[in-house]
């Protein structure tokens, strides 16, 4: 069998690691020959003392290998690996175009930010803190954590808030 046939059998796998072991397990992936991506993001971390940017990991305690599927063992044989992620008793798999875009759009200029939040058109939230605290609405657009397009209704109007997701409950 050659190279390129084999190439053409792997998928994308995202993986669950240990906490805070992203990196390292990156690391140990690449070491064992192992295709994978780790989507990293630029960051401004305050210390008592100083201030630095550092590159942390965009989705916490997960990173994406490329693999055949007799080589699952071998990924879980890697320090800092915990476990696929399974959808329907299978391994979940990922399409080569959406780890390109992920791709893409770690290399953007954007302001990004990842939420657990599965925010949907319609759904009626309360503003739980900041300066719009007590708010009720409507969620018309949910762009990302920080573009957040409601309709507030105790003033009758459609209006576009920047709010946290984190500053929204469901209701």
């Amino acid at each position: 069998m050659d190279l390129l046939t084999s190439e053409a059998k792997n998928k994308w796998y995202p993986v669950y690691t240990h906490a805070r072991a992203e990196k390292k397990a990156y690391e140990a992936l690449i070491n064992k020959g192992i295709l994978a991506y780790l989507p990293l993001h630029r960051q401004l971390k305050q210390w008592s003392d100083r201030k630095k940017w550092v590159e942390e990991p965009f989705i916490k305690s997960y990173l994406f290998v490329n693999i055949a599927e007799h080589a699952q063992t071998e990924v879980l044989m890697t320090k800092g690996i915990s476990r696929f992620l399974y959808f329907s008793g299978k391994p979940a798999t990922m399409p080569d175009r959406q780890i390109n875009e992920l791709k893409l759009l770690m290399t953007s200029s954007l302001d990004l930010e990842i939420t657990e939040e599965n925010l949907q058109p319609g759904e009626k939230i309360i503003i739980k803190a900041g300066p719009l605290k007590g708010l009720t609405g409507e969620v018309i657009i949910y762009r990302s954590q920080k573009q957040l397009i409601l309709r507030l209704e105790s003033i009758g109007r459609s209006i576009i808030v920047h709010v946290a997701a984190s500053y929204i409950e469901r209701f």
